[in-house]
């Protein structure tokens, strides 16, 4: 059932009606195939670009929507509730444009921003290796300086989008004092010795690529460097915090679309006379996934209304991802359940959304690592 949402204006209204509208008859129809077939759908992203909804919260200035956070993840929720691959998706484009975004010189904003809000480029953020995941100041892949140019070697590992980006927003060492070592470069997906390996067999989101990237010599101009050498991981840091608000909502999502299928088909299902719903069992089962979409999503907006407004938000960000996994996680499973036998198959949907509910829990930070970020804000307090 669609959500009832408390937009803040009629535009706002509009825009998150336009993503449902792309959601229903443009992604749903044809996500249970191309993630069977684990077909990345880059024509998707482009009608999404086309439509204004790839650059939403960055400025005008630079084609983006300046839509505010609030607004922004409820378009991002309704596109996941309808696939999960395209709402992680933007969620990890829309992080690889913060850097530069954010931190990048007017004239480097000028000259890759438009291409990259307007769905012409999409993105891929390459921080994680494979000894660097959790504990992102250990990253070993190095960039050395040669004139005008950067070479870099080294292997980044799990990346979201490796072989079918257009640009990369990577994370390197350029000095060895720990995490003030690491710079932030913008690669153009084209770039000689910088190559994907075959992409990485999952148990779901099987839609999107997820592979290493390896860097044999690849050489990036040393005027792709978004801010000065050693400010790359404060900018990881503060594009994750973001991120994961992304991934909440998109966490959310994919639960509401679980619910729903899992309310569908017990009021339609009959046992010993009467519609499954009507047992306590089942009542008392879809009232508590219910309430856990409901809470997660009160959540994310929360965290997202701080960001607006200018406030700390980052302990808020860790809670929202966390609740909102393992939240997902949760739900999606009952839904299996509610369904019985029938969800256990791929006739249903719910079996696909169990398994994607899993990965949530592990990328832009473990669960386990926002418990510690979480700890370690309050004993900032």
């Amino acid at each position: 059932m669609p959500v009832e949402r408390l937009l803040p204006d009629a535009e706002s209204e509009a825009l998150v009606a336009l993503a449902r509208e792309i959601a229903t008859d443009e992604l749903k129809p044809i996500a249970s195939e191309y993630e069977a077939k684990s077909e990345f759908p880059r024509e998707q992203f482009r009608l999404l670009g086309r439509s204004g909804l790839l650059g939403l919260p960055y400025a005008e200035e630079w084609g983006g929507g300046a839509v505010n956070y609030e607004v922004y993840l409820q378009v991002l929720e309704e596109l996941a509730a309808a696939w999960m691959t395209v709402g992680v998706g933007l969620s990890v484009h829309t992080m690889s444009c913060y850097p530069l975004a954010s931190f990048g010189t007017k004239e480097q904003r000028e000259a890759w921003l438009p291409e990259m809000l307007a769905g012409e480029l999409l993105g891929a953020y390459a921080l994680s290796e494979a000894q660097a995941g959790s504990d992102a100041a250990a990253l070993s892949a190095r960039a050395e300086r040669d004139g005008d140019d950067y070479v870099l070697t080294g292997t980044k590992a799990w990346i979201t989008h490796a072989g079918v980006a257009d640009f990369y927003t990577l994370m390197v060492r350029t000095g060895d004092t720990g995490g003030r070592g690491i710079s932030c470069l913008l690669a153009d997906a084209g770039t000689q010795g910088m190559t994907a390996t075959p992409v990485e067999h999952k148990m779901g989101l099987t839609g999107s690529p997820t592979a290493q990237l390896l860097l044999e010599g690849a050489r990036v101009p040393v005027n792709r460097r978004i801010g000065a050498e050693g400010d790359g991981l404060k900018f990881a840091l503060d594009a994750l915090n973001s991120g994961r608000l992304g991934i909440a909502a998109c966490a959310v999502g994919l639960a509401q679309a679980a619910l729903d299928e899992a309310v569908a088909y017990a009021m339609q299902r009959t046992q010993f006379g009467r519609p499954i719903i009507e047992f306590q069992g089942l009542e008392f089962l879809l009232a508590d996934m219910a309430a856990g979409v409901e809470s997660a999503r009160a959540t994310y907006l929360d965290a997202a209304r701080r960001r607006d407004r200018g406030l700390t938000f980052r302990r808020q960000a860790s809670i929202a991802k966390l609740v909102a996994t393992d939240m997902a996680m949760r739900v999606t499973t009952d839904a299996v359940q509610v369904l019985g036998g029938a969800g256990y198959t791929r006739d249903f949907p719910v079996e696909r959304y169990m398994r994607e509910a899993k990965v949530p829990q592990i990328f832009e930070g473990t669960n386990q690592i926002q418990r510690m970020v979480i700890a370690r804000e309050l004993r900032k307090s």
